[in-house]
């Protein structure tokens, strides 16, 4: 990465206008990935894609309802990176406001949204304390990685959390060997190994203290 391109390079909150371009960034990024495969079903193809689309564009629209942090990076006024933390502020896992219960079963079924309450559940089961945010979401676009992005991203996230006096940390799941790697350079640490549904993994923890 040049100096040209690290002075173009800001992170910022996503506007209400951002968040077209950040469901797209999203649905790309995490087509492929084990969870949602496992908690959406790939039996059709067609059906597993409209049901990823329902579930990103819900649960954004609910993080940005709540005025949860939606974090962008931006090349120029290029949106190219997309982090979304949720804080336990908000309802999680079977605390789940019926609201949002009721708009992701019409959009991906009754199962997957079981499945997406038991994942957080989880999560949130093994964070240290009541006063953590959890990383729901991050993502590049697929042009825009391998480039060192990914750290800027993260470490634009973590500035955000020592800036919140209500937050001990943040806590992630992590499936991917790849991106269990980048986490843990940017100073979080593996809390406990977990399976969620069929897919094993880590929940890794960035702690303030």
């Amino acid at each position: 990465m040049d100096n040209n391109t690290l002075e173009t390079l800001r992170a910022v909150y996503l506007t209400a206008e951002d968040l077209r371009v950040a469901a797209s960034i999203l649905y790309n990024a995490y087509h492929d990935d084990p969870y949602f495969i496992d908690v959406l079903g790939q039996d059709d193809n067609q059906q597993y894609e409209q049901k990823l689309r329902a579930a990103i564009r819900e649960e954004l629209n609910e993080l940005w309802q709540q005025e949860q942090p939606l974090i962008g990076l931006f090349d120029g006024d290029r949106l190219i990176g997309v982090a979304c933390v949720i804080t336990q502020q908000v309802p999680l896992g079977e605390g789940r406001y019926w609201h949002w219960r009721f708009k992701m079963m019409l959009g991906t079924g009754w199962k997957s949204t079981q499945g997406f309450m038991q994942k957080e559940t989880c999560i949130v089961e093994n964070l240290p304390s009541q006063k953590c945010g959890v990383l729901q979401f991050i993502a590049l676009s697929p042009n825009e990685q391998q480039k060192g992005y990914g750290a800027k991203l993260i470490q634009a996230v973590l500035g955000w959390c020592d800036e919140q006096p209500g937050l001990d940390g943040l806590g992630v799941f992590v499936s991917n060997p790849s991106h269990h790697q980048a986490f843990v350079k940017q100073g979080f640490t593996s809390i406990a190994n977990v399976s969620i549904g069929n897919v094993d993994g880590d929940i890794l923890f960035y702690s303030k203290a």
